[in-house]
């Protein structure tokens, strides 16, 4: 099965993340790491049922805590998780709309490159000193103001990277990635999250693994010059064990003759 194929088989909400809620400890170590405090708005775009908004008014005390949710059952859902809670409130919009005027911090959980790009000119919008949290990319290019992968917090006003390079530098403090950097980053991932269960979570790593080199790869910031022994030896595992191929998502360069 082609990697496009299997992500065509999956429900999109989940591909998307729209149905991917984060766990409670989860939300604490984002919100502890973008340093949360009582004067802020804290807004979660796509808030889902999850408790980020509850968590951001109880626990951080902050001025005002709001989700944005489209779905309305699932903000129906979230309304009764913060029932009594005077600073907090769910909004049944698209955050493509709704007003996010306020907005001091600003949890954003989407990849969607469409998504991204129109949310990127709102952001752009928001007053000096806002902060957007993403997890696993800083926005666009935006150079992220703090990282603790795979948590990013940009300040407005944004930074924009030169290059690809330079903003693998700022996220990773190397401007290349080599396999061993892939794994690990995988790994750090996969805990972060704490998401992915423990049976599964090998074959996980070695997918996001994979998919994290074969970007580099592509996009020309790999650190080796030709496709390395174990990006073949898994992606071999990945296809005769799983049924999973990637070996067309690997741009083969001129000079490089390994068979995937």
């Amino acid at each position: 099965m082609k990697i496009n194929e299997l992500l065509s088989s999956l429900p999109q909400s989940i591909v998307r993340g729209d149905a991917v809620s984060l766990s409670d400890s989860v939300v604490k170590k984002i919100l502890t790491f973008a340093k949360l405090k009582k004067g802020d708005v804290f807004y979660h775009l796509g808030c889902g049922e999850g408790d980020a908004v509850a968590i951001a008014a109880k626990e951080f005390g902050v001025k005002k805590s709001v989700g944005i949710e489209i779905d309305k059952a699932a903000a129906d859902r979230a309304c009764k998780k913060i029932k009594g809670v005077k600073n907090a409130e769910i909004v049944n919009a698209d955050i493509l709309k709704a007003d996010i005027s306020d907005a001091t911090v600003l949890l954003f959980w989407f990849a969607e490159p469409k998504m991204v790009d129109a949310m990127q000119k709102r952001f752009k919008k928001l007053k000096d000193g806002a902060r957007v949290i993403t997890i696993w990319a800083p926005l666009g290019m935006t150079l992220p103001d703090r990282v603790e992968f795979p948590f990013f917090v940009s300040k407005k006003p944004f930074r924009r990277a030169r290059s690809i390079r330079q903003q693998i530098k700022a996220i990773y403090g190397t401007e290349c990635i080599d396999f061993t950097a892939s794994w690990l980053l995988a790994e750090r991932y996969i805990d972060a999250l704490e998401i992915v269960p423990g049976e599964y979570r090998r074959f996980v790593n070695m997918l996001q693994s994979m998919v994290i080199w074969i970007n580099a790869w592509n996009m020309g910031v790999a650190c080796e010059d030709e496709v390395p022994p174990p990006v073949q030896t898994y992606v071999g595992i990945l296809k005769t064990f799983f049924s999973v191929d990637l070996s067309e998502m690997i741009i083969i360069k001129e000079h490089e003759t390994a068979h995937i």
